[in-house]
């Protein structure tokens, strides 16, 4: 299975792409026989979506390996901190060019520095990956005070967060494994 986390923040000192990074490592590790891939917006400056990209061929040049990446995806965590009550925007101008994923599985992790670790940026994002068709996990990673649950070397430094993340990330599994196995 290949599997894509993107890390939605487009801010240089990111706290949400920790996050991120460490979910890349973790799934890298604890599930080696699949394809783990982190997407980070960061490194890409895509333009205001013109025209969406709805396949290889109908993707500029410029933007292939990316398309390849999203492509060729049969799952999807969805990591983005809350920006005034919604998730980020630089993820929805990724997502908004490449609009349609049936049936492929999504997990959603938001994050933020304050107490309610970005809830309402997840309930916006379960809104989106049902309007292009993907299928939720209904176990989400919420995660708040992320400046105090993860270093600035994408380490977890809160141990007692780690059953958190386990159940998130076992449900997740169990879902896009089912999934992508049919």
């Amino acid at each position: 299975m290949n599997l894509v986390i993107i890390a939605g923040s487009a801010r240089t000192a990111s706290l949400s792409s920790r996050v991120a990074t460490y979910l890349a490592q973790y799934f890298s590790t604890e599930f080696p026989t699949h394809t783990t891939t982190l997407v980070d917006v960061r490194k890409y400056e895509l333009p205001f979506v013109q025209k969406p990209f709805t396949s290889l061929e109908t993707t500029p040049t410029a933007w292939q390996p990316l398309a390849e990446c999203m492509f060729g995806a049969d799952a999807f965590i969805l990591v983005s901190p809350e920006y005034n009550g919604g998730y980020s925007p630089a993820m929805k101008n990724l997502l908004d060019h490449f609009p349609s994923f049936p049936r492929k599985p999504f997990g959603i992790v938001t994050s933020s520095p304050g107490a309610l670790g970005g809830m309402r940026a997840a309930q916006h994002m379960q809104q989106l990956v049902t309007g292009f068709g993907g299928i939720l996990c209904p176990t989400m990673l919420i995660v708040p005070m992320v400046d105090k649950k993860f270093s600035e070397t994408n380490e977890l430094l809160d141990d007692t967060f780690t059953k958190t993340i386990t159940r998130f990330t076992s449900e997740f599994m169990w879902l896009a494994e089912t999934i992508t196995t049919k």
